[in-house]
């Protein structure tokens, strides 16, 4: 069962309409910019998920917000990044024998 993640999907939302307006930026201004519909931008910030992950990212170029964004979520910035850089080329993660589940039968 995935996560559940109304509360951040929200807050996301949230934070995005709270950017717009600290930026000074109109719904018009951002939906010039990004090339979207006021209707999208109105569902991006109340959280609906149907928006997808590039208009997402449209969005937070148009406000300026992207590269913060992405910096944010550089692993370097964090410990734990930094104690286990030799796990970031990595493609996949494996798993030790001892932390698998164990076999269906099934």
């Amino acid at each position: 069962m995935p996560y559940r993640i109304d509360p951040q999907r929200k807050l996301l939302g949230e934070r995005i309409h709270q950017w717009r307006m600290v930026l000074g930026l109109t719904a018009q201004n951002v939906c010039e910019r990004a090339g979207i519909t006021r209707d999208t931008l109105r569902k991006l910030e109340n959280g609906d998920t149907s928006v997808r992950s590039e208009t997402l990212l449209q969005v937070l170029r148009a406000m300026g917000m992207l590269d913060p964004m992405l910096e944010a979520l550089d692993p370097f910035k964090y410990d734990v990044g930094r104690l286990r850089p030799h796990l970031l080329n990595r493609k996949r993660v494996s798993h030790s024998r001892r932390s698998r589940p164990p076999r269906s039968n099934a």
